[in-house]
Parts: C-alpha cells; sequence; structure tokens
C-alpha cells in the first residue's frame, strides 16, 4: 500500500500492483497553474520517497496531455507573483526531472509549452496519433524567454543543434513529426497510449530497481548538473524583465483573448 497523497486538487492518484498512474486533472485542456505546480512537486517528492512506488505513469485527457502554462492566470499575476510563479515552476521541473524511479508519459493530445516541459522530464513518451496534435516548446514567438536548462532539458533528446533551431522557432511538431526527432518514442492510436504506457513500465521494473535509478542518475548527471539552481533569481532575471516588455504584454493579452473566444 503505498503512502502517496491521493487527494490533490489538480490530479488524480491512481495506484495498481506499485505503479502509480497520475492523471493531469484541471479543467478540459490541464492549463498548468500554481497549484497544478505545487500538486506534481509535492507528487514527485513523495513518490520518490516511497519506497512502495515502483514507477509513474504521467498522462492526460482526450485531446490534451496539457496546454501549457495558464497564461490567463499569469498575465493577472503583479511583478513577485509571476516570480514566484516561475520560480515554483522551474523547482518543480527539477523535482520531476530528478525522479529517480521509471517515468512514462502517456501523452494524450496536444502538449506545448509547459506540456512539453512535463513531457520531457520523463524517461519515455507515448504519444496519441492525430495531425492535429501538436508538442512543442513555442515560447519565443509568445515573448517569453527560454532558460539554458529548459534548453537542456529539450536538447537532452533531440540534440542541440535541433533544439536551437526548433527553440528559436517555437516550432510545433505533429506527433509523426516529434517521432521523427526522437522528440516522442512511440505514436499510437489514443484508445491504446495508456495500455502502451503500462507495458514500457513493465519493461523498466522488471529491471533491479536500485542499478536502474543509479544508472538513470548517472546518464542524467550533465543536464541536471545545470539545476542546482543556487543562482535561480539570475536565471529568471532576463525571463521576468522581458515579461514586463510592452510588446510581451500586448502577445499575451492577444492570446488570451483567443483563448477566452473559444
Amino acid at each position: 500500500m503505498t503512502t502517496v497523497q491521493t487527494n490533490f486538487e489538480t490530479l488524480t492518484v491512481t495506484t495498481k500492483e506499485n505503479i502509480v498512474t497520475l492523471q493531469l486533472n484541471r479543467g478540459k485542456a490541464n492549463p498548468i497553474n500554481r497549484q497544478m505546480i505545487s500538486d506534481l512537486h509535492n507528487f514527485f517528492e513523495q513518490a520518490t520517497q516511497d519506497e512502495e512506488v515502483s514507477g509513474v505513469i504521467m498522462t492526460g485527457k482526450e485531446h490534451f496531455f496539457s496546454s501549457g502554462l495558464d497564461l490567463k492566470q499569469l498575465y493577472a499575476m503583479n511583478e513577485e507573483e509571476v516570480r514566484e510563479f516561475w520560480i515554483a515552476f522551474m523547482k518543480m521541473t527539477k523535482v520531476v526531472a530528478s525522479f529517480p524511479k521509471p517515468l512514462v508519459a502517456a501523452i494524450t493530445g496536444h502538449s506545448p509549452a509547459g506540456g512539453c516541459v512535463l513531457a520531457v522530464c520523463a524517461d519515455y513518451r507515448i504519444m496519441a496519433e492525430g495531425e492535429k496534435y501538436l508538442i512543442g516548446l513555442n515560447e519565443i514567438p509568445v515573448g517569453i524567454v527560454v532558460p539554458k536548462v529548459i534548453f537542456d532539458l529539450y536538447a537532452f533528446w533531440i540534440g542541440n543543434k535541433t533544439a536551437y533551431q526548433y527553440l528559436l522557432e517555437g516550432k510545433l511538431m505533429t506527433p509523426s513529426d516529434a517521432k521523427r526527432i526522437g522528440l516522442v518514442d512511440e505514436v499510437v492510436s489514443a484508445d491504446k497510449v495508456l495500455k502502451q504506457a503500462e507495458e514500457k513500465m513493465e519493461d523498466y521494473t522488471n529491471f533491479d530497481g536500485e542499478t536502474w535509478s543509479i544508472s538513470k542518475a548517472n546518464l542524467r548527471g550533465g543536464m541536471l548538473e545545470g539545476m542546482n539552481f543556487d543562482n535561480l533569481d539570475e536565471i529568471l532575471e532576463p525571463m521576468l524583465k522581458q515579461w514586463w516588455s510592452p510588446r510581451t504584454r500586448s502577445i499575451l493579452k492577444m492570446i488570451i483573448a483567443s483563448l477566452s473566444s473559444k
């Protein structure tokens, strides 16, 4: 019996034979707000410490893994609130990326921006097929400065050159294109995403857990070094400065107006 908390406001937690399925559960599109950041941080800290948890499958809802950060909430925040939001987001990302046990992302649909950041924290990604679905990091066209630690996490999977170009272009990819460059590992029909994730998790948990975890830490060592965050204020300073620029605010306002009209 696991001791991981199950009553999160934005997450649904179910456990079967020491494997936890973690469903992002906030509205239709799972936008990442301050509460979800806190819930994810707390869940992965608990799952790390819980010896009964062998692995985690992180999934979303029909058509959406996560639409990314909740821009409506972010736009309405004052300077200190925005700063605290980004600090919390970066620290949560570190906790998820550092998770020592198997983590498989079952990507059920759209996964841009912050949704993609969550996905690339995983060890393996399975995405629902459908050319309408998009995944990638599109922050720069929105006016958001991308910290190097996010670039490093992205480049860990798709290589420096591709990550560099795709980030600067804000490129979003279909599942088939994402698989072609290695951003996702499998593309299957939507009704098979979770089943494939469970099968992959079974493969991982058949190995000796300690050997697997130590090896994972070794293989991710270089990427995780940039997440010591002793200089988090320095990392975030360019992002926070740009966040309040008139052009970025104008772009965000237009995006929010478009979202509100749907």
